[in-house]
């Protein structure tokens, strides 16, 4: 199992649902993050003045998915959240060792 991370636009977020349920994902989580990456944040003017936001607003949407889903999983984020600007966003990818619904006691791909 991996679990993908994608930082995202915030207004991409509907996007990049509608391609993960189409992909067959039926859960998710999704978290308002701030961060920069290379543009270091944007100028922005008000009234007249200048400052520079550092951290610009994101989401960061979460998913576990099977091995076999992952790069189907991948290139649909990736097409939905793209706008081909500079801030897009990254894909983290990394190994689950294991999953647990509390609920029901499932453990691992009866989990997901």
């Amino acid at each position: 199992m991996k679990k993908i991370e994608a930082i995202i636009r915030p207004f991409k977020l509907e996007d990049v649902k509608i391609a993960l349920v189409n992909s067959g994902i039926v859960g998710m989580t999704v978290s308002e993050v701030r961060g920069f990456g290379r543009q270091k944040g944007q100028v922005e003017r008000y009234r007249g003045s200048e400052f520079t936001v550092e951290f610009l607003q994101k989401l960061k949407v979460e998913v576990v998915v099977e091995n076999e889903k992952v790069s189907s999983v991948i290139e649909a984020i990736a097409e939905a959240a793209k706008t081909g600007e500079i801030g897009d966003g990254k894909i983290f990818i990394s190994s689950i060792d294991s999953v647990v619904r509390i609920r029901t006691g499932d453990t691992d791909e009866e989990a997901l």
